[in-house]
């Protein structure tokens, strides 16, 4: 069964994002643990997410003038964001919290913060609308049935969502031997209910013969997001890119954004931090498009690092979510609330008074 509901106070023994962990992790049953904390094979890249951000070094600037006020503002798709932050999108908010994505949607309108809302979300896209009180964007998966599809995008543009993130790195589910070895099942009560007849939580990676038995040939194709663009006006960014070429091919095909994502660690183990390959893709694609990225953010130098190295801004998948299983939506909050801080003082520090300043001169040049 889903957690009892945590009360909606925040700890006060939180001073950092990463305390929220293993409070989260003692709440929670193990199996549900598992499928958030897991990530593919041997979770070299779930390392890896986190470690290549600390092995970037800063560059503290002093005596800077800081008599005009600053900003942390940010324009995405013709929408105005007070802070770069945004949460990704993450299944199964239930089986931390049992209000799930309507206490989530709370806590992001709380702290300022977009939101975007998982296909595998626990309550009805419409009433996630409601509970935020302000725009979201909706993340898509493209099922082999593309009737249902175009009425998921379709019911998200009557919702007020403003924008498709389309998951576009997962045709197959990740190796995530962690859970394999709990036996994890979604428990009662918690379903993607978004999703009508979907079968319950399926395997881990391909089965052997995938390649040949054609269960592959309603996977979607740069065709699909063509498809999409036919008939939606909602801007569409892809999630999943990590190669340069595929930015760019986005970009041509008419992409809004893309979110340079690893699926969390969750999908091919043994690619890089998405921290490392978002310069090769700022490289390539130039500008024409922006740029998001998510994957092993925990503080707001990391997001200030994100942003120097070529976002306009980053989403974060796990911290929220345990803030949610500890503190519900004031722990969702309270985590962006953390991020949006320490991102300010690291600004201050490095002397940037706008996200326009901030570029590579943040770093520590040898």
């Amino acid at each position: 069964m889903p957690p009892p509901k945590p009360a909606d106070t925040v700890p006060p023994e939180v001073a950092a994002v990463s305390d929220y962990e293993p409070l989260a992790c003692a709440r929670m049953e193990p199996g549900a643990w598992a499928y958030y904390a897991s990530g593919g094979a041997d979770e070299i890249t779930l390392r890896e997410n986190r470690a290549a951000y600390d092995r970037l070094r800063l560059e503290q600037r002093v005596l800077v003038d800081f008599s005009r006020p600053g900003s942390t503002a940010v324009t995405l798709f013709g929408q105005t964001f007070e802070h770069p932050i945004l949460l990704a999108p993450v299944a199964y908010h239930k089986l931390a919290h049992p209000e799930g994505e309507l206490a989530v949607a709370r806590g992001a309108a709380a702290a300022k913060a977009g939101m975007v809302v998982s296909t595998h979300a626990t309550y009805p896209l419409e009433d996630i609308a409601r509970a935020a009180g302000a725009p979201l964007w909706f993340q898509l998966y493209i099922k082999p049935d593309r009737g249902l599809t175009r009425e998921l995008v379709e019911r998200a543009e009557r919702a007020g969502y403003r924008a498709l993130v389309v998951t576009v790195d997962a045709p197959v589910t990740g190796v995530r031997n962690r859970q394999q070895r709990l036996h994890f099942k979604l428990p009662p009560g918690v379903a993607a209910v978004n999703l009508p007849g979907e079968s319950p939580m399926g395997g881990y990676g391909a089965k052997p013969g995938t390649l040949a038995a054609g269960s592959l040939a309603q996977a979607p194709t740069w065709k699909d997001i063509a498809w999409l663009r036919s008939f939606t006006q909602l801007p569409i960014l892809l999630k999943g890119v990590m190669a340069a070429e595929d930015a760019a091919r986005a970009a041509a095909e008419g992409a809004s954004g893309v979110v340079v994502s690893n699926h969390g660690g969750r999908a091919l183990d043994t690619v890089p931090a998405t921290i490392e390959a978002l310069p090769r893709i700022a490289e390539r694609v130039g500008g024409k498009i922006p740029l998001l990225v998510d994957g092993g953010i925990r503080r707001g130098s990391d997001v200030l690092k994100a942003l120097a190295l070529g976002a306009s801004a980053v989403l974060v998948g796990r911290p929220y979510l345990h803030g949610l299983a500890v503190a519900g939506s004031a722990g969702v909050a309270h985590v962006i609330e953390l991020l949006r801080g320490e991102l300010e003082m690291a600004m201050i520090l490095t002397g940037k008074k706008t996200l326009a300043e901030v570029d590579r001169t943040v770093f520590w040049r040898d």
